[in-house]
């Protein structure tokens, strides 16, 4: 171990031991505190320059290595590294799947410390590049430029980008030229996009002076073929507004819908914004056993359509259901999972907070001939009360499907209260759904665990659990 400057510590011949929280790595420095490592993987022994010191730990960076560990394997992005998004990359996707399955196990039993049965075998995606139906990117006149660059004195035409924030940096954007999340056009859209403008002097946006025209783009596919182009200026000037759009519709015909927002504002969020249509139709349609789903700008849809099929699938199969069963979705959103199980249900009644969500459920329902889902709108701790089950029955079984903070403990009460046979729980955090689990332990039993990975080269995971009632 030796000192650098400004207190900067190299731990020489360090094995990377874990794959931790927030997809970076972890080691232990001969002092015993933990050494949280970004662009490893488990099992490469590195010399780790610190980054911060705090009490119990230390963050660092690799900066020489001396054996490579047996999972990793060569990157396919040439941004990795710089952009935060595919952090696990660089390891073999078998072994991407046992560390996701170890968090949901890891999670479960430290934080729910309940009764668990053996896991399922986690469930990987068949895609694991190019399977994300959504992507937003955003424009700057101040390219986050690579050390190599900075160091090469070079001056650069143009410092334009079109590409993902870095991380912890809040005004820099890395210029993206190839990403291998979302499937062609959207490469290539995204590159035109940046070209034309560039070649026609509109202004990328600039964070730290709150000026420009090109704020944001947003590109959404679907399983059907159809696109979903949304351009975020943050400023009205027709002319060039018009020459881009104008641009986009003629060199990308197969765009089924072209929109476009005036967002002023000091964040660049789309949801409070008045949303205009350009060409086509304000949404696309998304496909699942038949059944067809519109997704608007402000929609949400599980990111990963093909793997969203096979959750839904386990969600389904975990219900138990006969065709005599009153089912509530609890944080229903668009109604996917209440329509995709509805064939097999009496009826479903759906719950969700968001207007818009729940205006798509009910338009999705009529498109789809379904007459068995009801949908209704509030906060769910709020709705879902004693009321609200005297007017719409007893269900026999609950899904729930809350966002990463999991179920307010009023929601976890009244579940506890009316006691169904059976609570299918689906969570994209094993933590807060650990939580949970807990609260529930006393009236009921954890069945069945099955991990799914919706989000390939990175550190996210889904979990469905299915609970049934203790006699």
């Amino acid at each position: 171990m030796r000192k650098r400057r400004s207190e900067k510590i190299v731990f020489e011949n360090i094995e990377i031991l874990d794959a931790g929280a927030k997809g970076v790595c972890v080691a232990k420095a001969p002092d015993g505190k933990v050494i949280f490592v970004p662009n490893v993987v488990p099992g490469d022994i590195v010399d780790i320059q610190t980054t911060k010191k705090r009490k119990a730990y230390y963050e660092g960076k690799a900066t020489q290595y001396h054996e490579q560990s047996s999972y990793r394997v060569e990157p396919v992005c040439q941004h990795f590294g710089y952009c935060g998004g595919c952090k696990w990359q660089n390891m073999s996707y078998d072994r991407q799947l046992f560390y996701k399955n170890q968090e949901v196990e890891n999670n479960l039993k430290r934080i729910g410390k309940i009764e668990l049965p053996d896991f399922e075998p986690i469930l990987g995606s068949e895609k694991q590049f190019f399977y994300r139906n959504k992507m937003e990117f955003g424009f700057s006149n101040a390219r986050w430029m690579t050390d190599e660059e900075i160091k090469s004195g070079v001056e650069f035409e143009s410092k334009n980008a079109l590409g993902f924030h870095i991380p912890k940096m809040w005004d820099k954007i890395l210029d993206i030229e190839k990403c291998h999340l979302q499937q062609d056009p959207s490469n290539a859209i995204r590159n035109e996009i940046k070209q034309f403008a560039t070649q026609h002097g509109l202004a990328f946006f600039d964070a730290r002076n709150q000026e420009g025209l090109l704020r944001t783009l947003m590109i959404r596919t679907a399983s059907t073929g159809e696109i979903m182009v949304l351009v975020q200026f943050y400023k009205e000037d027709q002319n060039d507004r018009e020459l881009l759009l104008d641009f986009i519709a003629e060199r990308f015909p197969e765009i089924t819908s072209l929109l476009y927002v005036i967002n002023g504002k000091a964040n660049d969020t789309l949801y409070d914004q008045d949303i205009k249509l350009y060409k086509g139709r304000d949404y696309i349609l998304e496909e699942m056993e038949g059944l067809h789903f519109s997704i608007n700008a402000k929609s949400f849809y599980q990111t990963n359509s093909e793997q969203a099929y096979e959750l839904y699938k386990i969600t389904r199969e975990f219900a138990g259901l006969s065709g005599e069963e009153l089912v509530y979705d609890l944080y229903t959103g668009t109604g996917t999972i209440a329509q995709f199980i509805s064939k097999k249900a009496k009826k479903v009644i759906g719950v969700e907070a968001v207007p818009e969500a729940i205006d798509d459920a009910k338009a999705n329902a009529e498109r789809n001939n379904i007459t068995n889902c009801e949908f209704f709108v509030g906060d769910m701790k709020n709705v879902f009360n004693d009321e609200f089950i005297a007017t719409h029955g007893q269900p026999d079984v609950i899904i729930t499907d809350p966002p990463r903070d999991g179920m307010h403990k009023d929601v976890v009460e009244q579940i506890l209260k009316i006691a169904p046979k059976r609570v299918v729980y689906v969570s994209c955090n094993s933590a807060t759904q650990a939580r949970d689990l807990a609260l529930m332990d006393e009236k009921y039993k954890v069945i069945r665990v099955r991990p799914v990975d919706m989000f390939p080269q990175t550190h996210h995971v889904e979990n469905v659990v299915l609970l049934e009632k203790r006699h």
